[in-house]
């Protein structure tokens, strides 16, 4: 546990390493009573996979348990079984979600505490700020941003991971009565099931134009070189399991695409050109450069998509969309002070934009239901939203 200044005191808290110990556990959990408390904590900003580096459970009746999937082979999917049909209490779980299925834990109940607190209007959303504004306590979050994958990990670390389980159980009561007391029940059960149901790794087009600083690399050829050198570090760290920032940021690969330099001398003596590895592999990045400078499949410098044009440039492109997007903005936002839900939880406001870009003819609160449907929005929102945006499109 920790004391009043938020220091760990008494003996580590143990981690189940061995399979043995593992499925020992499991039978633990299976035996305890209610909803089950999970979180995961991965190695971001240090290993390229998501993985989860260590994986906290707690149930009332069975106690807390600290789980290192890499030490106990990967596969824990016997944790999820056990818990069947059960809740799983989870803060910000489209986090999580996508590392714990890895493991062979996929929810198929979930009660997701961020995301109710933001249906509460809670200024505050992170677990800490949660937990000391429901239950007094103050959590300290001093190693939310360590390297997990960090073996054997620390004393302290370890206790904070535990306390962000042991806790979730009363803060999710506390929610459950704040809903009800709110009328917002159905809203966070919908949610929460949208959560499950989200595609939360759908495929990337040309991942590589994502990069940071492609704005700044004109033409081509140059982008056809910034495209090999980021699948080149792209290859490199998935290989090494490294994050590919840590190997050569992208500034510099964008800095090595604008000058195209002429040899893997003068890339060496490109200042701009820094990391860990821009020397120890330079051989690599030099090949990339060269792939990208003698290849005939050459990018477009603007790829044609589906996005919509910035709303700024809405009056000039489609005068109609910009008369009806303020009103319609308007509305949404009147609604949702209403009720007390920050704006993008009421309505995504990518569906506005498109309903507003395009609307159905004749702009009714049905037809305006059944669009904001096909792009995902749930019936609650729905339900509080479609009339108000149908009735400021005919005035507009």
């Amino acid at each position: 546990m920790v004391d009043d200044a938020g220091a760990p005191t008494g003996a580590p808290r143990p981690v189940v390493e061995s399979r043995e110990a593992y499925l020992a556990a499991v039978e633990t959990i299976r035996a305890g009573e209610g909803p089950v408390a999970i979180d995961a904590e991965r190695a971001s900003g240090f290993r390229y996979s998501q993985r989860a580096y260590l994986i906290q459970v707690f149930r009332r009746g069975a106690g807390t348990f600290l789980f290192d999937p890499p030490a106990i082979g990967g596969d824990l999917h016997e944790l999820g079984e056990a818990i069947g049909d059960g809740e799983w209490i989870i803060h910000a779980a489209s986090q999580d979600l996508t590392c714990l299925r890895e493991v062979g834990i996929d929810p198929r109940t979930v009660f997701d505490t961020e995301l109710a607190a933001r249906l509460l209007g809670m200024e505050r959303v992170g677990l800490g700020p949660v937990v000391e504004e429901l239950l007094g306590i103050h959590l300290a979050k001093a190693h939310s941003a360590v390297d997990w994958s960090t073996r054997p990990l620390h004393a302290d670390w370890l206790e904070y991971a535990a306390l962000d389980v042991e806790l979730l159980v009363d803060v999710r009561d506390a929610l459950v009565a704040r809903l009800d007391e709110a009328g917002k029940t159905e809203f966070a059960a919908q949610e929460f099931q949208a959560t499950l149901e989200r595609d939360l790794n759908p495929p990337r087009v040309d991942p590589w134009r994502r990069m940071s600083d492609l704005h700044t690399v004109r033409g081509q050829r140059n982008l056809a070189v910034a495209r090999e050198l980021w699948l080149a570090r792209d290859a490199y760290a998935q290989e090494i399991d490294i994050a590919p920032g840590r190997l050569v940021p992208d500034k510099s690969l964008a800095a090595a695409a604008r000058v195209l330099p002429a040899s893997k001398r003068e890339l060496a003596e490109l200042k701009a050109f820094n990391g860990r590895a821009s020397r120890t592999q330079l051989d690599r990045w030099w090949q990339a450069i060269e792939r990208g400078r003698a290849t005939e499949d050459l990018p477009q410098v603007r790829v044609a998509g589906d996005a919509l044009p910035p709303i700024r440039a809405w009056a000039e492109r489609n005068p109609a969309a910009a008369a009806r997007i303020v009103p319609a903005r308007e509305a949404v936002a009147a609604i949702a002070e209403a009720h007390a839900i920050p704006v993008e939880n009421l309505l995504t406001p990518e569906y506005l934009r498109r309903v507003a870009w395009a609307p159905p003819e004749p702009a009714t609160t049905e037809t305006v239901g059944e669009a904001l449907k096909a792009l995902g929005a749930r019936p609650w929102q729905i339900a509080l939203t479609a009339q108000r945006i149908a009735e400021s499109f005919i005035a507009a």
